[in-house]
């Protein structure tokens, strides 16, 4: 039987909904962004994410039905983050996720957040094949993994603290130069210059694969109470910021490659759309003999359609119960193998 899902992606502050097709792959799929309506906060506001949420879905549902060229009779699935995320803007997602099925008369089955964003680079031309080292860099989560099939997970190391997104945002706040931190820092540090300021690399010097960001957002927040920010100060910052958050990701990512004796490495995740990252993950794989995989850039971050893709691959294992949870916190471990 063929699969055709309607995924819902509402884990934090972007609505994705999009339609994937076992035989004809990705058919369609519409974001909205709420980026404007938390710039003025520094940062996600959980209600007003959900509120927004609430309000997009269903424009966004006719769009991609319209887009597709589908109709509700065609679609025998209906997939939703069910965590972790944002337990408002879960709850969001997932009523009306569950509400369509019921309407619609098809199941509907929760997906893991990160397990979408591990299988994004499936939907490519190029698509990576298992088994492989995934890093998974977003706002809220920073992890390295070991992937042997779908659902078969082990976590070689994840953040101690801060995920590097989050670290990225922070640091454009102390620097002052808005949300989202990323792009904002990515663009003044291509201004900056090399070798006047120098970060730590934290927890480098140690076995392991852990992370910590804490340690180098407050090196960022101590060397800018020291000096005057002027535009070129900020961009030095800026600039020797994400060498450290990149070299450190690069390390870790050669560590889990020979220690898993795997040869391929998956990035995915928002912060996996950062040049400077993709520069230096290619010249480490390439050094290593190893492959090297990115979804598009415009599935790095939150998005329908990996979740569409990774509900149809989890159909199978959908809840016949309309009754519906989130898991605002859930460890892929958990997650049953495929």
């Amino acid at each position: 039987m063929v699969n055709r899902v309607l995924g819902i992606e509402t884990s934090c502050d972007d609505t994705g909904v999009a339609i994937y097709d076992d035989e004809r792959g990705l058919l369609a799929h519409a974001l909205y962004s709420q980026i404007e309506t938390h710039q003025e906060y520094g940062g996600v506001v959980p209600e007003l994410a959900a509120r927004d949420h609430i309000r997009k879905i269903v424009p966004l549902v006719d769009a991609v039905l319209n887009k597709a060229g589908c109709t509700q009779e065609s679609i025998n699935g209906v997939a939703y983050t069910c965590g972790p995320g944002l337990a408002g803007a879960l709850l969001a997602g997932s009523a009306v996720a569950k509400g369509l099925a019921f309407a619609w008369r098809v199941p509907a089955v929760g997906v893991h957040h990160m397990e979408g964003h591990m299988l994004a680079p499936m939907l490519e031309d190029k698509a990576p094949e298992f088994p492989f080292v995934a890093l998974l860099v977003s706002g809220g989560h920073t992890l390295l993994a070991e992937v042997k099939g779908i659902g078969q997970y082990k976590i070689l190391g994840q953040t101690l603290d801060d995920a590097v997104g989050e670290a990225f945002d922070k640091t454009a706040k102390i620097l002052g130069l808005g949300y989202p931190g990323g792009p904002a820092i990515a663009k003044v540090a291509e201004q900056g210059k090399p070798g006047r300021f120098e970060f730590p690399r934290p927890m480098v010097d140690r076995p392991g694969m852990d992370f910590s960001y804490s340690g180098l957002k407050t090196s960022a927040l101590n060397t800018v109470a020291k000096n005057e920010l002027d535009s070129q100060t900020i961009s030095d910052i800026a600039h020797a910021f994400q060498e450290a958050a990149v070299d450190t990701l690069t390390i870790k990512c050669r560590r889990a490659l020979k220690h898993t004796g795997a040869k391929r490495l998956v990035v995915a995740g928002g912060v996996g759309a950062n040049k400077r990252l993709r520069t230096s993950l290619k010249t480490m794989t390439q050094t290593e003999q190893c492959e090297l995989f990115f979804p598009r850039i415009e599935f790095c971050t939150d998005n329908g359609a990996m979740i569409a893709y990774a509900g149809a691959k989890r159909l199978h294992q959908a809840n016949p119960e309309h009754a519906f949870q989130v898991k605002p916190r859930w460890s892929l471990e958990d997650l049953p193998p495929v």
